[in-house]
């Protein structure tokens, strides 16, 4: 499991002072990013010639709001693995530990030039089922 932790600035907010709802997605990516860091990968897993990995599917569920200057805590895992996707679940809780927001995001390991799907590479497999 990642545990990333994030602080709500003014300009994530709707005019009502709550967390705009597209902005879990962007703090949810940036965990997503900080568990692909961790992998150490020899390759660049954001721009190479060989893959990419879009998103292929996304949901939210919005359970309590979340307000300006408060601090939130996604928690990542890896809830699904494939030979050419995985599948991610991101628990958001507010400084009380009370979850606020599930997110789930699934991606598909593509070939950058066919844009037709292909296995996982063993280094990223083998970082992914590290937080299964």
């Amino acid at each position: 499991m990642i545990i990333h932790k994030i602080k709500i600035n003014f300009f994530d907010c709707d005019p009502a002072g709550i967390l705009f709802y597209g902005r879990f997605f962007q703090i949810c990516h940036s965990a997503y990013e900080a568990m692909i860091s961790s992998f150490s990968l020899v390759e660049d897993y954001w721009n190479n010639t060989d893959y990419v990995v879009p998103i292929s599917y996304t949901e939210a569920k919005y359970l309590k709001p979340v307000r300006y200057d408060e601090s939130l805590t996604v928690e990542l895992t890896v809830t699904q693995l494939k030979s050419s996707s995985f599948e991610l679940g991101y628990l958001c809780r507010n400084e009380n530990g009370e979850l606020c927001a599930k997110v789930k995001t699934i991606h598909v390991f593509v070939d950058k030039n066919t844009w037709k799907k292909k296995e996982l590479t063993k280094e990223i497999k083998a970082g992914l089922e590290k937080h299964v």
